[in-house]
């Protein structure tokens, strides 16, 4: 259980089932009192009526009572006698004598707390009291019953009297009050309840506070930019607002590491620029300088010599001022961006196409030139992709051995399309194989070393790559790969293309 929420959750669930468990015991202790109070009143009823049985039997034994057996007044008032005597010690216990056609003898309820005696039968317990004794006549034995109310459980024995009168029962009766079993309980649910109101409130905020400051934190989180973190409010919880501090922390020293890191980003920016200007101005200081220095040898020639000698000088000064002519164009390719236009064109018929411009060359120094391409259209820039590869092509042919093999092919990979030019030559030398793309590395002495530079460019503005594939040793490989992506969708090829 990961979640903050789900722990706060599950602790106020037990807290509910505690309640309820405490709540239930409560109720049932109730019971359990409640019945062993009825239990226990019942065997003292029971106990009463057995004793003014017995003292009903002995005041029989001398009887003195009217011959006829119908009740008189000094019966009556023997028959109280009788019920005191037998009920003195029975706390809370009242009795009495019923007579069967005649009702109520004799009533004693000596053990009431009351002003004064009670001697009046209670008129609100009449019919269970007629009830009971008539069921001791009919059954001829002891009998109990119980009355349950809101208030209270009215208990109730009867048994039958042996004597000189017949038809007289016996009666007592018992009250187990239901507030003297209530009150713990009545005082215990309201605490309890109190107490679950409290722990579910509390439980309740701190699940609304905290999820509204993880929310407000996930909120400023989610709209953060890329490299900067918020300042975070604190929420004043103090557990939380350590987490929003060491955010707020870390976001200052992720300001400051990045300021210092854009600092020097810079610093590295500009030292590679200066690097790379350097290289390039080395370079083009190098490739100018030899045929500058070529032209005045032969400007001098031309002055110290013939008509003859001066001319030849003044073809030589124009051939090197051809070569620095070359130079300069090839270096404003380099500056000069192109925009490629790409329409959907056969790679098979674009290779075909560019074999055949190269099959003189290739033919004089005995080379031949192979394609294999995949059909069906592609989508790209033929003027752009063709100057990459006439460039390619053009380097492959020179490096390729005698009687060697130059291949083109085009191959589609899922969104890629891919031209491939490779030669059996004898490999990339491993000094310059990882900066052949940089201006001015070559591996000929005549070459500018531009000529893969402004491919790679080349290839970068129509959104592709261009990439070496060098392999030396006794099956030395050279293959270069141009990889052009086919994800948007292409134009149709106009008809002048």
């Amino acid at each position: 259980m990961r979640s903050l929420k789900a722990r706060l959750v599950t602790l106020w669930t037990l807290s509910l089932l505690s309640s309820l468990v405490l709540g239930l015991l409560l109720v049932s202790l109730h019971r359990q009192s409640t019945a062993a109070q009825v239990g226990r009143t019942e065997a003292v009823l029971a106990r009463a009526c057995d004793m003014i049985r017995d003292r009903f039997g002995f005041y029989a034994t001398n009887w003195h009572g009217p011959a006829s057996g119908v009740p008189d007044d000094a019966l009556r008032r023997d028959l109280v006698a009788v019920l005191n005597v037998a009920l003195a010690r029975q706390e809370g216990v009242e009795g009495g004598v019923w007579a069967a056609g005649a009702g109520s003898l004799a009533y004693a309820f000596p053990t009431y707390e009351g002003s004064g005696p009670k001697t009046d039968l209670p008129s609100a317990e009449a019919a269970p009291i007629a009830a009971i004794n008539a069921a001791v006549r009919r059954e001829e034995r002891t009998v109990s019953q119980s009355v349950v109310t809101r208030s209270q459980s009215l208990l109730l024995a009867a048994c039958p009297l042996d004597g000189p009168v017949p038809g007289l029962t016996a009666w007592t009766m018992g009250r187990v009050r239901a507030a003297e079993g209530l009150q713990p309980l009545q005082l215990g649910l309201p605490a309890l309840l109190a107490l679950l109101v409290l722990t579910t409130g509390l439980l309740g905020r701190t699940l609304f506070v905290w999820g509204r400051h993880l929310r407000g934190i996930e909120a400023a989180l989610g709209g953060m930019k890329a490299v900067d973190l918020p300042v975070i409010t604190r929420s004043g919880e103090r557990e939380l607002d350590r987490v929003v501090d060491a955010l707020n922390l870390a976001g200052t020293r992720l300001a400051e590491a990045r300021r210092e890191a854009d600092a020097l980003a810079g610093r590295v920016a500009r030292a590679e620029r200066m690097a790379a200007l350097g290289r390039v101005a080395a370079g083009v200081a190098h490739e100018i300088r030899n045929p500058i220095a070529a032209a005045r040898l032969q400007g001098e020639n031309a002055l110290a010599g013939d008509d003859g000698r001066r001319r030849q000088g003044i073809a030589d000064m124009l051939a090197q001022l051809g070569r620095l002519d070359d130079l300069v164009s090839e270096l404003l390719a380099m500056t000069q961006r192109v925009q490629p236009r790409p329409t959907a064109q056969d790679p098979a018929a674009f290779l075909h196409a560019l074999a055949a411009r190269h099959a003189a060359v290739a033919a004089r120094s005995g080379l031949s030139l192979d394609v294999a391409a995949e059909g069906g259209p592609a989508c790209f820039d033929p003027a752009v992709v063709a100057r990459i590869l006439d460039n390619l092509v053009g380097n492959a042919l020179r490096h390729a051995t005698p009687d060697g093999t130059v291949a083109l092919s085009a191959v589609r990979d899922g969104g890629v399309l891919s031209f491939g030019v490779a030669d059996s030559g004898d490999g990339i030398p491993p000094g310059i194989a990882d900066r052949l793309f940089e201006p001015f590395v070559t591996g000929r002495a005549d070459g500018t070393g531009l000529g893969l530079a402004i491919a790679r460019e080349l290839a970068d503005a129509h959104g592709g790559r261009l990439r070496l594939r060098n392999r030396g040793g006794p099956c030395a490989m050279t293959q270069f790969v141009l990889e052009l992506p086919q994800d948007s969708p292409c134009p149709p090829a106009s008809p002048s293309s």
